[in-house]
Order: structure tokens, then C-alpha cells, then sequence
């Protein structure tokens, strides 16, 4: 019988771990159309009014879109999740660029600590380059950079993992981007970002813990 229950508890202890690694989907639809999310909350890093992030259709689909146009250059627009805060982590969303005339496209934030200090990894169709940063004090500093072909009112695909001080971002599938930092070495909430008057769309985000 004592046997018996070790395993148990083996087996409980094992289900437990299995259960935290199971990763979460955001696709959205279950949200109200015109509203940000209850488990979201939007930050600004750099100038200008306050950005707007909302539920909006596209096409009888709900996805979670940045509609400020507001075209100060030095204006990042983030939106991050509540529920959640990870170390290593493996982080996926489809992004649209709708519209921009400063900046266009998006991307994933990722051990945020708050609106000044965060990792994002990002693609602009106006530059066909996708770019991993850092945000420290404010100060965005660029880690590494592709060039990759893309254009606006396009689906694409982002997937960011970082384990320890390991980077990868992937777009579309395809390693692009690959470098270390130990700037953030803690556990942060993960979320959405655009810079200055990009409009974007966001859907089927994916988050969980790197196995």
C-alpha cells in the first residue's frame, strides 16, 4: 500500500507539471467587439496620448487590433495579458498590418516588467525587416535584425522563444533571428505591441512555457 501511494503522489506530481506546461490560446472570439479585453491592459512607452486597443471584426472574425493612427515617431503601443508571467517561454500570434504611414506591423512582447522595460520582437512591411529589441528605461536598443518580404493586409505568423538568455524568433516558420541578453533574467507578463500609427490586427496568440 505504501507503494501504492508513492506512486500516486509520483503520478499527481507529474500531472501537475504536465498541466503547466500546457499552453494557453487567446483567439478572441468570445470577447465583446469595441472593448480591450477584462485580462488585458494597455501601456504606452514614449510620447503622445494613450494608445487604443479594441476587439474589431474581420471579415465575421474577432481579433484584437491597435487602432490609435496618432503619428508621433517615438510612440510604442502595448497591450499585455495579465494572467500570466513566464521566464522561458514560447510565444506565437498572426499578425495583419491594416495601415501606417509612420510605422506599420507588430509583434510580441515578452518578460515585461512594465511600459519601460520589456523584450519585443517585431516585422514591418514598410521596411521588410523583422528586428528583436530591447526596451530598457524606455530606451528601445536594437538586438538583431533580417530582412524578410512581406506586405500589408497579409496574415503572417511570429513565434519568439527564449530559455535562460537564449533568443529565437521565427517568421513565418523560418529562423530568422537568434542572440543572447541578460538584461531581464525574471519572469514577465507577455503581450501585443506596435509602434507609433501602425494599425494592426492580432489573432490565435499562443503562450507557453519552453519543456
Amino acid at each position: 500500500m505504501k507503494n501504492l501511494n508513492v506512486i500516486l503522489v509520483l503520478f499527481s506530481l507529474l500531472a501537475v507539471s504536465c498541466s503547466a506546461q500546457k499552453a494557453v490560446e487567446f483567439n478572441f472570439e468570445k470577447e465583446e467587439l469595441g472593448k480591450i479585453p477584462n485580462s488585458w491592459t494597455k501601456y504606452l512607452t514614449g510620447n503622445g496620448k494613450m494608445c487604443s486597443w479594441e476587439i474589431v471584426d474581420d471579415s465575421e472574425n474577432k481579433v484584437f487590433a491597435q487602432t490609435s493612427q496618432n503619428t508621433n515617431d517615438y510612440r510604442f503601443n502595448v497591450a499585455v495579458n495579465n494572467d500570466f508571467s513566464y521566464k522561458n517561454i514560447e510565444i506565437s500570434v498572426k499578425f495583419k498590418a491594416i495601415a501606417g504611414e509612420v510605422d506599420r506591423g507588430g509583434g510580441l512582447v515578452w518578460r515585461f516588467i512594465d511600459e519601460n522595460n520589456y523584450y519585443v520582437a517585431r516585422a514591418n512591411p514598410l521596411e521588410n525587416n523583422f528586428r528583436v529589441y530591447k526596451v530598457v528605461n524606455g530606451d528601445r536598443k536594437k538586438l538583431k535584425s533580417a530582412k524578410v518580404k512581406m506586405k500589408s493586409n497579409i496574415w503572417y505568423d511570429i513565434k519568439i522563444t527564449m530559455e535562460g538568455n537564449k533568443i529565437k524568433c521565427y517568421f513565418n516558420g523560418k529562423l530568422e533571428l537568434e542572440t543572447t541578453d541578460d538584461t531581464f533574467s525574471k519572469k514577465g507578463k507577455v503581450g501585443l505591441w506596435t509602434k507609433s500609427d501602425a494599425q494592426t490586427y492580432f489573432d490565435n496568440l499562443i503562450v507557453g512555457r519552453v519543456q
